[in-house]
């Protein structure tokens, strides 16, 4: 039998795993594919965001807390994961405001990424997910994620980079998370509004009047049927995601009739693929797959 394919997720922390392609992980994982999480950071800095969990005790203790968390969100996904060792950068209030002494958004690239570079060589994945190069949203960890993980990318199968992190390998395939799209929530708002359910998305969208899409949604991964477990694995990051708020508005079911994809730039590719996608892993073929080294 040829070896399963591999597929990371990079991700600055614990709780993005989980908003952003948990359906496609968990998919992946239920057909064999090997899933491993990159969290580039430990959200020492992020705010209480659920108000149930905003107490003395949780705060004093929330960089322990939140590995707790990202521990059953793992569980519930079916995937392995690993945190890079760096701290939060935590958000800043303004573009005037400097961020914290040896936070991750202040590390030297080669700083930031030798830790990934590691990792892809001792999990050889064959797909990478991560963020595009405004990290999604302007979060300092979110940018240097998209950093990392492009340098990793292309640095990881050069033996000549990064001596001391293992043999080298070379991923095919990179792609950036298109999930908060202007498109989505407009399509969602419409029929919210037209079942008489309310939106909550009027405003989100108001966001993107003036901001023209800057990757083009090239692959929809067909997953609906496993926005259920994405939406235990959020529900697990109770300090982030509170279960009577924004996340959860939408009815489950409604999602997975109007949109039941979660949606990819390909940024990179090394084989031939055809496009509009519906598989990350289009174009590489399971013979040629080698084994992980474990």
């Amino acid at each position: 039998m040829s070896a399963p394919m591999r597929l990371m997720a990079v991700h600055a922390h614990p709780d993005d795993e989980s908003s952003k392609g948990a359906a496609t992980m968990a998919r992946y994982v239920r057909e064999g594919v090997e899933v491993l999480v990159c969290t580039l950071t430990g959200g020492e800095r992020g705010s209480v965001l659920n108000p149930k969990m905003d107490r003395p005790e949780i705060v004093a203790n929330i960089g322990e807390v939140r590995r707790a968390e990202m521990n059953r969100a793992r569980e519930i996904l079916g995937v392995r994961q690993q945190f890079m060792g760096f701290v939060d950068s935590g958000l800043p209030e303004s573009e005037e405001e400097e961020l914290p002494e040896g936070c991750f958004g202040l590390q030297k690239l080669e700083d930031a990424s030798r830790p990934l570079v590691a990792a892809v060589r001792e999990f050889r994945p064959h797909v990478i997910i991560t963020y595009d190069d405004d990290g999604g949203y302007p979060h300092p960890d979110h940018i240097m994620t998209n950093r990392v993980s492009v340098e990793a990318f292309e640095a990881a199968g050069d033996p000549d980079r990064y001596p001391g992190t293992g043999d080298p390998w070379q991923p095919l395939k990179l792609y950036y998370h298109m999930g908060f799209t202007k498109e989505r929530f407009e399509a969602l708002h419409e029929v919210m509004n037209e079942r008489g359910l309310g939106s909550p998305y009027a405003d989100w969208i108001s966001r993107w009047e003036d901001r023209p899409a800057k990757w083009p949604v090239t692959t929809r991964v067909p997953c609906g049927e496993y926005f259920q477990i994405r939406d235990e694995a959020l529900l697990a990051h109770a300090t982030q995601v509170d279960p009577d708020g924004f996340w959860f508005v939408c009815p489950r079911e409604l999602q997975q009739e109007i949109w039941p994809t979660e949606d990819y730039h390909l940024a990179r590719s090394l084989v031939d693929t055809e496009l509009p996608e519906d598989d990350l892993f289009t174009g590489i073929h399971a013979d040629d797959v080698e084994p992980a080294c474990h």
